[in-house]
């Protein structure tokens, strides 16, 4: 059961961690489909603005695409209008040079532009390219254009799927929260294994005169503890080679070493007779930490369910903002209607009133002496 159980999670949380890889290079070709659409708007848009007219229907489908841009990358966009550039109008919006920025809103040294534009005009695009070590699978570099990056400070999509899948720093450790949850998972699985394989020899079989020299799980070589744990195979053939017994002989009703396998679950890892190298990153007993991987994992979800919810709020405050300023008011409108609507009504009133005066002088005048 509990080679089962560990079998399962790690299989399930992989199964996830590879579905998030699979996502990072289709958001890295949704990246470089954006760029490549912003880059020819702001082509067409170079054509049009120096002849004096505005493109408000160009200018609209960019901001689309810069919104979508944003979502996935954290971008700051400046508005340039090249020294050289016609009879272009005073509320010309100009080209949009889009740069690369970090999680904090400073700039990359150097500079990283997605769109590249200058005084001069268009320059060029920067297009994202994820790498992937080989033995790990991990990322280890993104590729903006001539630029490579080995750390992930920005915020969007790419990044917070870079950082859950998990990713190869410069020193060669590997991060993420997955790996993380995946290494923690690994290292108690290996002290378990190997304290109750230790615990076990000390026990007798049924009938026999010897402590027993079988290991009760077996971890397969070249492969994860969590992955790979499962029962002695001949211990699953003859359920009668487990070493429950703490006496010599093993007598039927002697239960002495399986009540030491028994209470390991809740034995601190401190307390145990075999060490690793990873021990001392294990706190508690296999039931504490096993529970804490559990509850950290439920924490860091429903945290990042508040996150998002407040992003969502905060996005929406700041687009409404925005297009207070930008968008058509309805209620303006409707008051502009209203206005215009009494206007008319005011200047038909007049003219009826004017043709009145004149069918009045015209008609109703100077008919005496006739």
């Amino acid at each position: 059961m509990v080679a089962d159980t560990l079998n399962y999670y790690y299989n399930s949380l992989t199964n996830v961690q590879t579905d998030i890889g699979n996502q990072i290079n289709v958001k890295a070709n949704e990246i470089n489909a954006l760029i490549s659409s912003i880059d020819q708007l702001n082509q067409q848009i170079s054509k049009v603005e120096p002849h004096g007219y505005i493109p408000n229907d160009l200018y609209d489908k960019r901001d689309v695409l810069v919104d979508k841009l944003a979502q996935l990358v954290s971008i700051k966009v400046n508005n340039v209008i090249p020294t050289d550039y016609g009879r272009a109008s005073d509320v010309a919006t100009g080209l949009y040079n889009i740069e690369l920025m970090q999680e904090d809103g400073a700039s990359f040294v150097p500079p990283i532009n997605l769109v590249s534009v200058n005084q001069t005009g268009m320059v060029g695009t920067s297009k994202v390219e994820v790498s992937h070590d080989k033995t790990t699978g991990m990322v280890d570099g993104l590729k903006f254009g001539s630029k490579t990056l080995t750390d992930y400070n920005f915020s969007g999509e790419l990044s917070g799927l870079i950082n859950s899948f998990g990713y190869k720093r410069a020193d060669g450790t590997i991060g993420g929260a997955y790996p993380d949850m995946l290494k923690k998972i690994d290292n108690m699985t290996t002290a378990f294994v190997k304290e109750f394989n230790a615990i076990h020899k000390q026990g007798y079989a049924l009938g026999d005169d010897n402590t027993s020299t079988l290991n009760f799980f077996e971890l397969e070589p070249g492969k994860s503890a969590a992955q790979s744990i499962k029962v002695n195979g001949e211990i699953v053939k003859d359920p009668t080679k487990i070493a429950a017994g703490g006496k010599s002989g093993g007598a039927s009703g002697d239960n002495e070493n399986a009540k030491h396998l028994a209470d390991l679950k809740k034995k601190a890892f401190s307390e145990y007779s075999t060490k690793d190298q990873n021990s001392d990153e294990l706190t508690g007993s296999f039931d504490t930490y096993y529970s804490g991987i559990i509850g950290k994992l439920g924490v860091d979800s429903q945290s990042a369910q508040k996150n998002l919810s407040n992003s969502v709020v905060l996005a929406a405050s700041v687009n409404q903002n925005r297009e207070s300023v930008s968008s058509v008011s309805l209620d303006e409108e409707m008051t502009d209607m209203i206005k215009f609507q009494q206007a008319y009504n005011a200047s038909a009133r007049m003219m009826t009133m004017m043709d009145e005066m004149l069918d009045k002088i015209i008609n109703g005048m100077g008919t005496a002496g006739r």
